[in-house]
């Protein structure tokens, strides 16, 4: 093998090995949080928060207990609700009147509780059937 040919077949070596040893390297990516994102993330805690002290009242407790939805489960589904849906739930907390507010929770967690059984996602109501 020539000299040449030699070069040659080193450089394609070595553009290889460097283009295989950084091809996989990951770009980090880097941008500014607008105050609209990092106040909504926040919003969206409080509102969780919220919830969950709507769960402590006594009166929210009796009805839950009396359809036979246990306490973990409404926790759970306040988890797992989305931002949208989350911000839908407690604007029509907000504009239920002041002595419905409980009365609304409890409503609004058995539609929810409703239509994730119907999605499958849950199995809490025996009469609600997936429509899977």
């Amino acid at each position: 093998m020539s000299k040449r040919a030699l070069n040659r077949y080193l450089a394609s070596v070595l553009a290889a090995f460097h283009f295989f040893a950084f091809a996989h390297v990951p770009v980090a990516q880097a941008a500014m949080l607008g105050t609209a994102e990092v106040v909504a993330e926040q919003r969206q805690k409080v509102d969780r928060v919220e919830l969950r002290k709507m769960l402590d009242e006594e009166e929210v407790q009796e009805r839950l207990a009396a359809l036979g939805v246990d306490r973990s489960q409404v926790e759970e589904r306040i988890n797992s609700l989305t931002p949208a849906e989350l911000a839908q739930f407690n604007q029509q907390l907000a504009e239920a009147p002041a002595g419905a507010s409980a009365a609304g929770v409890i409503v609004l967690f058995l539609v929810i509780f409703i239509v994730t059984d119907m999605l499958c996602a849950t199995d809490i109501f025996s009469f609600v059937k997936c429509i899977n």
